[in-house]
């Protein structure tokens, strides 16, 4: 049942991973966290009309329309996060009828803050609410992975609209993206704070690099499959067995295998030194984190190096390291309260000088995942 004028807004974070990167579609280890940049949705019935009616006002100012009947996939259009998730929802057997949607959002564009999560998250919360339908969070979650699966062609794991909906406030999420098990660890770093610095390079080959990835991960498997049927993902394999196939693997396929079975070990190892706040372990694993991404799995870039470079030799810096699908977007860094503000400028005026644009720089903070907020 639907009531005629009934407006829902719901809200969807955004998210940071402290570590764990390209783990996820692996069947491993991640360390996500929503954060207080968000988008929000509202959403309520159309009468008298047979078409929807999509806006935002973050993306552009212009009205899409579209036929509930006939929704297909458009050409490189931000419109494909929601037709996406409207699509997978009938695939379900949702009923709908024609709606308003309308979209805000603060979360920052193209800067590995999964925005596109976000957009796909708080669509879905929004629609569930004002169609009353019978889904819970993880059937929300799934939903808007496939939705970037088949509307957009990137092939995502599971972890940023994981974050985006169950996130908690001050709390990191160990997730186990094999079994979907998780847990929420306390996240009070005192006297640091996570600071994103955003490099402002459009990750244009992120989506067709980050499916190549996956590919070679795939592959790896494969190859490995041959004298260990039993192996289904890197999860199972352990780096002693990379190493004993290295020949048959092939020095692109071993190094991409490489990193996720050692970064799932990085995850395992951040989360027993947070349980012990030795923040400055936490910031060495970000840090080998960043060297394998950049020299293993080769998806980081000349600007989010020369970041972490900077970084790493100011002693009020415990960690850094590039974040999300890679070239391009930002790192995330913890820096000393005190200092935070003068680590940035000193940053920004080196990276300037360099590369002759400017950062952005974000503080953030843990937030709650995906709700309603209005009804």
């Amino acid at each position: 049942m639907t009531t005629e004028n009934k407006i829902i807004t719901a809200i969807a974070p955004g998210r940071i991973n402290l570590i764990g990167e390209h783990t996820d579609y692996n069947n491993g280890f991640v360390m996500p966290a929503a954060i207080d940049k968000k988008t929000t949705c509202s959403v309520s019935l159309l009468s008298k009309v047979d078409k929807c009616k999509l806006s935002s006002k973050t993306f552009d100012n212009s009205v899409f329309e579209f036929d509930l009947n006939n929704i297909k996939p458009l050409h490189n259009r931000w419109e494909n996060y929601v037709l996406g998730v409207i699509n997978q929802l009938q695939q379900l057997g949702a009923k709908l009828s024609p709606f308003k949607i309308e979209i805000e959002s603060n979360v920052p564009l193209g800067a590995g803050l999964s925005s596109s999560a976000a957009l796909e998250c708080c669509v879905a919360k929004a629609l569930k609410s004002l169609f009353n339908l019978s889904l819970d969070d993880w059937q929300l979650i799934k939903i808007c992975q496939k939705a970037e699966h088949t509307f957009t062609g990137t092939m995502c794991g599971i972890m940023d609209q994981f974050a985006s909906i169950k996130g908690k406030q001050n709390h990191l999420m160990l997730l186990d993206c094999k079994s979907l098990a998780y847990q929420y660890l306390p996240f009070d770093l005192g006297n640091f704070q996570l600071v994103l610095l955003n490099t402002n390079v459009s990750h244009q080959l992120a989506s067709s690099e980050y499916n190549l990835r996956r590919k070679a991960c795939e592959d790896g498997i494969n190859i490995l499959q041959k004298t260990k049927p039993e192996i289904t993902s890197l999860r199972a394999v352990s780096y002693d067995l990379l190493v004993k196939h290295k020949a048959e693997l092939g020095s692109d396929i071993f190094n991409k295998c490489q990193h996720v079975v050692l970064e799932n070990q990085r995850v395992l190892d951040a989360k027993t030194a947070l349980l012990q706040k030795n923040f400055d372990q936490v910031g060495e694993l970000m840090y080998q984190s960043h060297n394998s991404l950049r020299n293993l799995y080769e998806v980081s870039c000349e600007e989010l190096n020369f970041l972490v470079d900077k970084l790493k030799a100011n002693p009020n810096v415990l960690g850094s390291r590039m974040m999300g699908g890679g070239f391009g977007g930002c790192t995330i860094n913890i820096i000393h309260k005190n200092e935070s503000d003068k680590i940035i400028e000193q940053t920004n005026e080196a990276y300037f000088k360099t590369f002759n644009k400017n950062l952005s720089s974000y503080i953030v903070k843990i937030g709650a995942g995906a709700t309603i907020i209005d009804e």
